[in-house]
């Protein structure tokens, strides 16, 4: 037993150290394009201005208009308060509206956390990944995803749900059935081993085609 606890060990800190790392390059390419945007600020001003100058209203409108779509693209559209929240939960927003699923968010936590970055990393991907995967099983009109976060006293609060094709998802002990295999199972362990580690509480609820998960997360 105790060789086979240290293999799924050694496999969790792999699949941990692999999220983390796919979590960067997304945040990445998340602020790259907003620096290229910038980056062409003065060039769009330079356009507006003869456009102005020029009297073309209509002109300077479109532009704006363009302007105004770009922007919402790589705007960072979650302000918690935490910057590694930010960074995680912008860059998963945007990969949930680029596959057609709506998000909606209402976040607001400290700037400081008593808990490790690399923790609340693994906790918000796992459940965004976990979302994002069943929202997929839907048609396109009806992918949506909740997410929720305060401060509960001095405990941290987190809430995702997600709606779910064919209903309520079957439990196998304390774990809901996966069908993306054992990377998702893995994830799924490690959100339970990080929570555990913390004194945390954790709830997961399938019921009327839609799966929420509740954290929270002692602060002192």
């Amino acid at each position: 037993m105790g060789f086979l606890s240290k293999r799924v060990d050694r496999q969790l800190e792999r699949y941990q150290r692999e999220l983390i790392e796919t979590h960067y390059r997304e945040v990445e390419n998340m602020y790259r394009q907003m620096r290229g945007w910038r980056h062409d600020y003065r060039g769009h001003i330079q356009a507006m201005k003869a456009l102005a100058a020029a009297g073309d209203m209509e002109g300077l409108k479109g532009y704006l208009d363009q302007l105004d779509t770009d922007l919402n693209r790589v705007d960072t559209v979650l302000r918690t308060g935490n910057p590694m929240a930010d960074a995680i939960l912008n860059s998963k927003i945007s990969l949930a509206h680029s596959r057609g699923i709506t998000v909606k968010a209402d976040a607001h936590i400290p700037v400081g956390l008593t808990m490790s970055e690399i923790d609340l990393c693994c906790i918000l991907g796992n459940l965004f990944d976990n979302a994002i995967e069943a929202s997929m099983a839907l048609p396109e009109p009806e992918r949506l995803i909740r997410v929720y976060m305060e401060m509960k006293g001095t405990q941290l609060y987190i809430s995702f749900t997600n709606f779910t094709a064919g209903g309520k998802l079957k439990k196998t002990g304390r774990l809901f059935q996966s069908t993306k295999g054992d990377g998702h199972g893995f994830g799924l362990v490690r959100i339970d081993k990080i929570i555990s580690r913390l004194d945390g509480y954790l709830s997961r609820n399938s019921e009327d085609g839609a799966f929420t998960t509740e954290i929270l997360i002692p602060q002192v």
